[in-house]
């Protein structure tokens, strides 16, 4: 009875390097590392011109919705608010006032609010404050 060891073709190759058998060098690996490269920047190149182009058919449209309803880009609004604020200052040698918020700054209004708030205190509290 003599048994024998059916064993696929690229097995034993692989056996051998298992077994600390000396790799096999392959003459044109530097040349399919190449092309696989080549194929791989060609592939990155292909997807960025795809979403390049899909990018520009949105902003194609987004420019038909503007130009529909009359909205500006974000980018035009900065830039018309830079212009503004230049505008503003090229007479001046100091930097443009800034606007003072409602209640702020005037006494009167402040002594009306103070009024308004008198009003609605307890008069035993009324009290407290007059003694001062």
């Amino acid at each position: 009875w003599i048994f024998t060891l059916r064993v696929p073709l690229g097995a034993t190759k692989d056996m051998g390097k298992m077994l600390g058998g000396e790799e096999e060098k392959d003459p044109d690996a530097q040349k399919k590392e190449e092309e696989r490269q080549e194929a791989l920047r060609q592939q990155e190149e292909e997807r960025k011109a795809k979403y390049a182009k899909m990018e520009a058919e949105r902003e194609n449209i987004r420019q038909g919705i503007r130009d529909k309803y009359g909205i500006k880009k974000k980018e035009e609004k900065e830039a018309e608010a830079a212009a503004a604020m230049e505008q503003a200052s090229e007479g001046s040698l100091t930097r443009p006032k800034k606007a003072v918020p409602t209640g702020c700054g005037d006494e009167e209004e402040e002594e009306s609010i103070v009024d308004t708030v008198m009003k609605f205190i307890p008069a035993p509290l009324m009290d407290m404050f007059n003694k001062k």
